[in-house]
């Protein structure tokens, strides 16, 4: 049976007063206008204190309390954040205690070293894929390859191999590679790689024996690293799957050794909110112990900005 039309008495709605309501956003949280002349602390305190302002102020006090503890740091990173050219920034953090580890996946150890060798990288995969050229550089396929099957053989892991290759051999661009600078300032760097999904497993000098075993040792390396973030941070800087997978394995391993990582602060920092960074770097491993955040936006704006904000805040600390 339809109902009819009927306009529902109102008069004996019951309110109650505006100031009395638990509201989320106030006035003492709102942004303020840029100062001329404030510089970086003036941005950063003028940010609002809501939703990703607060959480932004939050991570950046996070990271000064992890470095003024020596809790460390660690960086994750995927191959997006050497491409948009990073690596000086992120080498700046090292040279300044705000990076106790690294990690990436295969793909960003691939255009670091070729970074440190030509001084470009990210080649035109429409063009280069059409005429059968696709990830056949000589050097990078010859060299890469060398420096894994060398120095897993003596012992290396793949971040160890390719930092003690660059640090042997000099190359032009070597002071804007990260793995050349965590081998001169003896800063663990990790790689993680998927067996196929890199363009130097296509070339004939590939061991899977030494891509296997070094990736191996360096999860092992890189258990070793969070199993030290007792009230440190985790950063996952573009790295969709392998390195939030890899992150999550690592605190299984770490909590399975008794390490509560009490206090432990995660960050994914990328362009989109995916569901692994969200779930197994912001969620799983910091439920009851820590506090996890999701900074949305562009490598090359946000890393720069967050970097300025730790050296800021370092500057400051140190009057």
């Amino acid at each position: 049976m339809p109902f009819p039309y009927h306009e529902f008495d109102l008069s004996g709605i019951r309110t109650y007063p505006l100031k009395g309501r638990a509201s989320s956003v106030r006035a003492a949280d709102f942004g303020r206008a840029y100062t001329p002349g404030s510089g970086m602390a003036g941005w950063l305190q003028g940010l609002p204190g809501i939703l990703a302002g607060k959480d932004f102020r939050e991570v950046v006090a996070a990271m000064l309390d992890a470095r003024r503890r020596n809790a460390g740091i660690v960086w994750g990173f995927g191959a997006h954040v050497i491409k948009t050219g990073l690596s000086p920034i992120l080498i700046d953090l090292m040279e300044r205690g705000f990076v106790s580890a690294l990690a990436t996946n295969g793909a960003g150890l691939i255009h670091d070293f070729e970074v440190a060798l030509a001084g470009a990288t990210s080649e035109d995969v429409e063009r280069s894929i059409g005429v059968g050229e696709f990830g056949m550089a000589e050097e990078t396929g010859r060299l890469l390859n060398q420096a894994i099957n060398e120095g897993v053989a003596s012992g290396l892991g793949l971040g160890q191999s390719a930092g003690a290759f660059l640090a042997a051999h000099h190359p032009q661009y070597e002071r804007l590679s990260v793995a050349a600078a965590a081998a001169r300032l003896g800063i663990p760097l990790t790689v993680h790689v998927a067996i196929g999904t890199d363009v130097i497993h296509m070339h004939p000098a590939a061991s899977g024996r030494a891509l296997g075993e070094g990736s191996l040792r360096d999860f092992r390396y890189f258990v070793s690293s969070v199993a030290g973030l007792e009230g440190g941070v985790f950063l996952n800087c573009g790295s969709a799957v392998v390195l939030p997978e890899v992150f999550l394995k690592a605190v299984a391993v770490a909590r399975n050794r008794g390490r509560r990582l009490e206090g432990l602060v995660t960050v994914n920092l990328d362009f989109a909110r995916l569901y692994r960074p969200q779930v197994n770097v912001v969620q799983r491993p910091t439920t009851g112990v820590g506090k996890g955040y999701s900074l949305v936006g562009h490598h090359e704006l946000m890393i720069p900005l967050l970097a300025a904000a730790l050296v800021e805040g370092l500057e400051e600390a140190l009057g």
